[in-house]
């Protein structure tokens, strides 16, 4: 039996997917409220597949419970926030989950640590912690770190096909682990240490988020001389050897806009071209916000009331809001006591996140003069046609309407 401990964003599809291919699974969460939302048949966030996916799990036997469950295999799939002064990364939770574990784990038990850690975290954190408790590592408990490389959006099909790897100390247990992700991982799976599998996953997060940077400081180079920064990335990319990115409002998500910090924190001497490239992606909301306020003087709108934000998740057509430039865009607002004056309107957030966000398309565009279009959902790139009249900032490129202002 596998005891999946955090039932969030990554441990729960993973959860799921192991329970769906044979896999006895029990998920563990301390969210009482999250648990029983689970209990009653009932997935706790929107993504392709997953209901399908929820049910299948639970035909076969999947349970889900507050509880830690006395068993041989773990799976830690908790949050690993970062110090936003010091840029290192928070073991707490990966740290609370070891000890619970602790308590109840038989001997020769394996952890597999799936949470995005920075290089060297379970040297430092993790093994201190259960070696002062009076266990043996490679003895009474064996270490893996198996980090997930899904993204919201395409979790099912990226759980399902994309590569994996597998850090452990011992080359055996490490096998045992690959054989239980090989249950329903249809990709390759690597099997290395520990502390390369720690750094392997943040530099892919790293080298995309690089890349992110480049092409928003190239949309702040070009709005400077007024020129065209998608004709020139169109352009660009026509050399065979060519990829530029899309610029955007800013990085969301847990992972991109979180984890090549952790680099940054650990080797500040070192990672200078990173530590650039995060303040360039960081700096892009109020790069838009100067945009609104430059369109603002030029138009003569003067009523930030008449100001619609659209969207609030990070990315399209997912309910994902962790660290969205629509919240970094309104936090920087409200020290400028106007963060409460906007509208704001994203179909798949449901309940009220923000102040003033609305919950039909027609009722928020009718309240406004000025869209700023900050997510491309499918369904904003069907009805196109109802911004007719409106002022349109256009940050992800969406926009074919005459007059569109973009970055």
């Amino acid at each position: 039996m596998i005891n999946v401990i955090g039932l969030g964003y990554i441990g729960l599809p993973t959860a799921l997917m192991m329970a769906s291919h044979g896999v006895e699974v029990v998920g563990t969460d301390y969210n009482e409220e999250l648990v029983a939302t689970l209990n009653a048949g009932h997935t706790t966030f929107k993504e392709d597949g997953l209901d399908e996916l929820f049910a299948e799990a639970v035909k076969a036997g999947i349970k889900f419970t507050t509880e830690y469950q006395v068993t041989d295999t773990y799976i830690v799939s908790v949050p690993t926030p970062y110090d936003k002064f010091s840029k290192k990364v928070d073991a707490c939770h990966v740290v609370a989950a070891v000890k619970a574990i602790m308590k109840v784990c038989p001997e020769g038990a394996t952890v597999v640590v799936e949470s995005t850690v920075s290089p060297g975290t379970i040297d430092k954190f993790v093994r201190p912690v259960i070696e002062a408790n009076g266990f043996v590592i490679g003895q009474d408990i064996n270490l893996v770190h198996a980090p997930e490389r899904i993204i919201p959006g395409n979790m099912v099909y990226e759980l399902l096909h994309n590569n994996r790897t597998i850090g452990a100390d011992n080359k055996y247990v490490g096998e045992k682990i690959k054989e239980l992700y090989s249950s329903f991982c249809q990709g390759d799976i690597v099997v290395t240490d520990i502390r390369t599998a720690e750094m392997t996953k943040v530099v892919e997060n790293t080298f995309r988020a690089v890349n992110i940077a480049f092409a928003n400081e190239l949309a702040k180079i070009c709005r400077h001389d007024n020129m065209d920064v998608y004709e020139i990335i169109k352009i660009c990319n026509m050399h065979p050897r060519v990829n530029i990115l899309q610029p955007g409002p800013g990085v969301g998500g847990h992972c991109i806009s979180v984890d090549p910090w952790f680099l940054v924190g650990d080797y500040p001497s070192l990672a200078k071209v990173i530590d650039e490239s995060m303040k360039t992606n960081d700096g892009m909301p109020d790069f838009v916000l100067n945009r609104i306020y430059e369109i603002m003087q030029e138009k003569g709108l003067t009523d930030i009331r008449r100001v619609g934000l659209y969207g609030l998740t990070y990315k399209e057509n997912v309910d994902d809001m962790r660290e969205s430039p629509t919240l970094q865009m309104l936090e920087s607002m409200e020290r400028h006591l106007c963060g409460n004056l906007v509208k704001v309107y994203d179909p798949f957030i449901e309940k009220d996140e923000v102040p003033n966000q609305m919950h039909n398309l027609d009722e928020f565009l009718n309240a406004i003069d000025l869209v700023v279009l900050l997510v491309g959902h499918d369904e904003i790139k069907q009805n196109m046609n109802k911004l007719a009249g409106k002022i349109v900032l256009d940050t992800r490129n969406i926009c074919m309407l005459e007059g569109t202002y973009r970055l």
